[in-house]
């Protein structure tokens, strides 16, 4: 099981100096991978005129094409993964050139993880259809894996065309491992026909993840694949409970089969808490505990 830790951009601030400096600890604590959101627009703080759930202006978001390549230039061997990338919202075959270049630069420590996202106010900002998005993101998903697989390709969907060309560079591998983050049927769907794994955070360490584990697991085995080539991504909330309950969690997680668990000092939910603090130094020394009460667990 790899152990991951949340890049808190929004409270710690989005400088060089103090990005490169927590990406350099969680490396030296022996993380095996940063995990950082994704949002191109926000609402305005003071009210969205349509009075919908918009995200806002108030918290900060890197690019994550931008930040992890930073962040690689920083550290040595750590991980990264977007946790998600919004990808209907972007062009799929930039999307794969963007991270076939950052696989070739640094090959093996890019998970792309991907999402359909629910902030309508940054795809009519993006000029993309905030309507077809989960299909949409279905062709986009081929689109790249096939780009990365091949020197040339043609394809003809409903939303992309290709004309016998491709991308260079490509990764060394011909993949880049696609993690779907979601939780209703059809993103399970297409976790097991092309995802390499899936990104669940609505199930708290009980029976009911048990059972989302194994619908996916079904769903796997009918697309002719084994769930063993299907990763598990969880998030652990470092703002509640205490480490022995975080230890419970992670034995629960780890027995459950979860490949890939991150400790999160931000994420808000029914059953995820951030932690009090703001600062460096505060997320720091959660992300310290935590490791330091699972570390050999990995």
């Amino acid at each position: 099981m790899e152990i991951g830790a949340s890049l808190p951009c929004g409270d710690i601030g989005v400088g060089a100096a103090v990005i490169r400096d927590y990406a350099q600890a969680a490396e030296g604590m022996g993380f095996d991978y940063l995990q950082a959101p994704d949002h191109v627009l926000g609402g305005n703080p003071a009210g969205h005129k349509d009075k919908k759930r918009v995200g806002t202006t108030a918290t900060a978001y890197h690019d994550p094409f931008v930040l992890f390549s930073f962040i690689a230039g920083c550290t040595q061997k750590i991980g990264f993964a977007p946790g998600v990338l919004i990808l209907a919202q972007r062009q799929a075959t930039l999307v794969a050139k963007q991270a076939a270049s950052l696989d070739a630069l640094v090959p093996g420590r890019l998970r792309l993880g991907i999402g359909v996202g629910w902030n309508e106010l940054e795809f009519v900002g993006l000029n993309e259809n905030f309507n077809n998005r989960g299909k949409r993101s279905e062709e986009q998903v081929e689109v790249m894996q096939a780009l990365w697989a091949n020197e040339h390709v043609s394809y003809k969907g409903k939303y992309h065309t290709i004309d016998d060309s491709g991308i260079n560079p490509r990764p060394p591998s011909g993949r880049v491992p696609v993690w779907f983050g979601g939780h209703v049927e059809q993103t399970l769907r297409r976790t097991a026909k092309y995802g390499d794994g899936w990104m669940p955070l609505a199930y708290p360490a009980d029976d009911s993840a048990l059972r989302a584990f194994d619908q996916l697991r079904g769903m796997i085995e009918a697309e002719g694949r084994k769930p063993s080539d299907v990763g598990l991504e969880v998030w652990l909330s470092l703002g509640t409970g205490t480490p022995d309950d975080w230890r419970r969690d992670a034995e629960f997680w780890k027995k459950a089969g979860v490949t890939h668990i991150t400790g999160h000092t931000t994420y808000s939910s029914p059953n995820h808490k951030r932690i009090a603090g703001t600062s460096a130094a505060e997320h720091l020394a959660a992300l310290k505990l935590f490791k330091e009460t699972v570390a050999d667990l990995a």
